[in-house]
């Protein structure tokens, strides 16, 4: 609308330009034709560059026809709850979102999603998606969690993938592979201009959340349900008052009387009004005495059972020690002394009188260390081991060094782990690191998608998740804004704003004329000037004129012919106000009767033959020697317009001359088109394109090169570019071989896949066939043979064995013949002898030297 009213002030500017010149000032006429033709070419370009986008009337249409939508959509809802509708305002925005251009993005990509784009919805917080964008999405995170398993934990889970925007997690089972409609009835919907985007149209039909055994009502829409419509009868929650008809969604509800149920103190009535679930504790307060009964101290009448902080201090069953057990109820038992008792170090157990401690057994202590591998060298002692103290070589924990040191000091060698941790970019650079490295603990910081936050996540593999933030898109005003992901607001138009455009007026008037906000130049003022002309009085009626676009002329000059000229520049100025057209009674002598004009339009053919003179009543001289009245004259304007004659079919160019009389020339354009195989860009005439039959246009379209497209076969189609499939007679010689691969020969290729055309054998494979089947059978006689000669060899063998054993078993079961003294013990007899006497004999030789 802004355009429109910025198009039509442009004209009345033109007007007004026409009704300041006078016809008796020629400077002056040539001024203002100037100025006509700046304000022609400046009202061109505007609607060049504005007029290409819709109006405010289609966008009223537009916006009445997603109401119907809607309206459409919760017919079935507004008929359950009588006309109300407060219940789908989440709903209604989901949807004023689905239809709106921009509102809907993948967070993924950061892109706007179209109609017909194939889509997925998060269940948890309905966030749509690009199909390809999720699926990218979900095979990316399960790849990265199941990466550093090993190949035994592999596949023994079912690990999650999480919705990028809430984190909802879902299993690999339910990644998506198809696209359905919102309500899963229906695979791939097919687009429809009057339904929601991406919905089939049909009831919705989900199960409510939370479950109350109802369906939704809807038509498939985006969003959650909105809550439960029906009526039901139900009573309130302590089922005293009668049953009353609600809304299912609020069903539940209060009548305001007390509880009345027994609390689980036993004693007291719950006093609180009627309310859902189980009574609370009972607020009350009573004298309760502990469970030993020494105090009694006044305590929730809900917690009666508690315990003081005094020992009971009863004399023992052994008549020595007193019971230390803090208050309790019962008995205190046996004397903790009393029976069999073990030492310290748990060897040695005494039955002693519970007045006796327990000596120490005097054996050493062995009880295991703190270290794990050395156990106490003491004597059985009282009191905890000491630390070990033994020396020996530790290693490191990162395995490279060893080191004598004492065994309860931990060794850590100074060697930094070169690891890289998961993240996969920092390395680990832990001292004495075990090779099991901790998760980076660095911040990511790469930039997200919507190149204007960064990663606060620790440093991860993969992709980072999308920004969380959301921007405002506002209106020049700033009353008006439009939440989009962040990101988009470079992308996303301003929300149209119905707020009063609050810029103050830039001319001689008190305030603007009425209208909405917008960015940019307030629209040229088109109130009526009223003005006070200083000699007549008069005011003056013409529209507004204080800023008047003007040519400005003489500002660069060409320095040659080879230099184009520039486009005019035009200046915002006030122009002087048109003389006063109010006419007057005045006075005139009878020989100045004449001539005079009746201030209408002159309305004469002008040399184009197809407009007529815009002037006011004025004289022309002589057109001719036939005096035509209807053609004009030397006085009358030129015409500017450009040519507005039909162009012929399929000519997108306008008409290179200004209005003109007869036909116009030939369109000599040059349309770039691609060809037939899309490979090559052609440069075409235009009047050989637009005045071509079909076989024509299919030649001048031709690239004439080899058409690049493969045929069913598998080979390149030889024909020249051409338009539609390519034949499917592939001429192309392949080999075809018998079935013994002996024979060989070239044929098409098209009689070859058609099965028309097969090699058989010839007699000589045939020979060479059945000479290889009798080679074949000799060769399974001779093996069959020689596994016979091995199973024969294999049986003589066995029995040879079992031969020997029957000997050996024949010798075992003979009677042993028992030896003597003598054969028994000589070895041990005679050995000590010889020795001592080899001994005695060398004492002698050593004595007599």
């Amino acid at each position: 609308m802004y355009s429109l009213r910025l198009f039509c002030s442009m004209l009345s500017h033109f007007k007004l330009c026409l009704n300041f010149v006078p016809l008796t000032e020629l400077t002056s006429q040539k001024k203002f034709d100037e100025i006509k033709k700046a304000n022609q070419a400046a009202a061109r370009k505007l609607v060049e560059d504005q007029f290409s986008s819709s109006s405010e009337e289609e966008d009223e249409d537009i916006k009445g026809k997603h109401g119907k939508i809607l309206a459409k959509t919760f017919t079935t809802y507004t008929n359950q709850t009588d006309g109300d509708a407060s219940e789908l305002e989440r709903t209604r925005q989901y949807m004023n979102d689905a239809f709106q251009s921009g509102a809907m993005t993948c967070l993924i990509c950061i892109a706007s999603i179209k109609r017909n784009q194939a889509v997925w919805s998060c269940s948890g917080c309905f966030c749509i998606f690009h199909m390809p964008c999720i699926q990218k999405w979900a095979k990316d995170s399960l790849f990265l969690i199941s990466s550093p398993l090993t190949d035994d934990d592999f596949g023994k889970r079912d690990y999650p993938w999480p919705c990028p925007k809430c984190r909802f997690e879902y299993k690999r089972s339910e990644t998506p592979t198809r696209y359905y409609c919102y309500c899963r009835k229906v695979e791939d919907p097919p687009l429809d201009p009057w339904l929601v985007p991406h919905s089939c149209g049909q009831v919705c039909e989900r199960d409510f959340k939370p479950p109350c055994g109802h369906r939704c009502l809807l038509l498939c829409h985006p969003g959650p349900c909105p809550p439960c419509p029906k009526m039901v009868t139900i009573t309130c929650y302590c089922k005293k008052a009668k049953p009353v008809p609600r809304r299912c969604s609020t069903k539940e509800w209060s009548c305001q009387l007390p509880c009345g149920r027994k609390l689980p103190c036993g004693q007291h009535n719950c006093e609180k009004p009627c309310h859902p679930g189980e009574c609370q504790p009972c607020p009350r307060v009573s004298k309760q005495a502990c469970i030993c009964g020494r105090q009694v101290a006044e305590r929730l009448c809900a917690s009666p059972v508690w315990q003081c902080d005094q020992v009971c201090g009863k004399t023992l069953p052994c008549g020595y020690h007193a019971c230390e057990q803090i208050c309790h109820a019962g008995s205190c038992g046996e004397c903790p002394r009393s029976g069999k008792r073990s030492c310290p170090c748990g060897k040695s157990k005494f039955s002693l009188p519970c007045t006796e401690d327990v000596p120490t057994c005097g054996d050493s202590c062995d009880k295991a260390l703190d270290c794990g591998i050395h156990r106490c060298s003491q004597r059985c002692h009282r009191g905890p081991c000491e630390i070990c103290r033994q020396e020996v070589e530790k290693q490191c924990r990162c395995g490279k060094h060893t080191k004598q040191m004492p065994c309860h000091k931990p060794y850590l060698c100074e060697t930094k782990c070169a690891k890289i941790r998961d993240c996969q970019k920092h390395q680990c650079k832990r001292k004495c690191c075990s090779g099991n490295c901790p998760p980076c603990d660095q911040a990511c910081g790469r930039t997200l998608g919507c190149r204007n936050h960064k990663c606060p996540s620790v440093c991860h593999r993969g992709s980072c998740y999308p920004c969380p933030e959301t921007v405002d898109v506002k209106c020049n005003c700033g009353k008006t804004a439009l939440k989009v992901p962040c990101g988009r607001e470079r992308t996303t138009k301003a929300p149209k704003c119905k707020e009063p455009c609050r810029q103050p007026p830039t001319c001689h008037h008190p305030a603007r004329e009425k209208h909405s906000c917008h960015f940019g130049p307030c629209p040229p003022c088109r109130q009526p000037c009223k003005k006070t002309f200083e000699k007549c009085g008069h005011s003056c009626p013409a529209p507004c004129h204080d800023e008047a676009l003007v040519k400005q002329t003489g500002s660069h000059q060409p320095a040659g012919p080879w230099e184009q000229s520039a486009e005019p520049t035009f200046i915002q100025t006030a122009l002087p106000c048109p003389p006063c057209q109010v006419p007057i009674p005045t006075p005139l002598a009878c020989h100045a009767v004449g001539p005079y004009s009746c201030k209408r339009l002159c309305g004469r053919l002008l040399d184009c033959q197809n407009h007529t003179c815009t002037k006011e009543c004025h004289k022309v001289t002589d057109t001719d020697s036939n005096n035509d009245v209807h053609k004009a004259g030397q006085e009358c304007s030129q015409c500017e317009e450009e040519c507005s004659k039909p162009r012929p079919p399929g000519c997108p160019h306008s008409c290179p001359l200004p209005c003109h009389s007869g036909d116009c020339p030939p369109c000599a354009q040059m349309i770039r088109m691609k060809c037939h195989c899309k490979l090559t860009s052609l440069y075409i005439e235009c009047i050989k394109i637009t005045c071509a039959d079909l076989k024509e246009k299919d030649e001048l379209i031709s690239c004439k090169n080899q058409c690049p497209k493969e045929l069913s076969c598998g080979h390149r189609c030889k024909e020249i570019c051409h338009p539609s499939d390519c034949p499917q007679n592939c001429n192309q010689k392949v080999k075809v071989r018998c079935p013994c691969k002996r024979l060989k020969k070239e044929l098409p290729c098209s009689k070859v896949r058609g099965d028309l055309v097969t090699l058989e054998c010839d007699t000589v494979c045939k020979e060479m066939k059945r000479k290889a089947s009798e080679i074949k059978e000799a060769e399974a006689r001779a093996a069959l043979e020689e596994e016979k000669r091995r199973q024969q060899a294999e049986l003589e063998a066995f029995e040879n064995r079992l031969k020997g054993r029957r000997k050996n078993k024949r010798k075992k079961d003979e009677v042993e013949v028992e030896l003597s003294a003598w054969q028994k013990y000589k070895n041990m007899i005679v050995l000590p002898v010889c020795g001592a006497a080899v001994v005695m004999f060398a004492w002698f030789i050593a004595y007599n030297d």
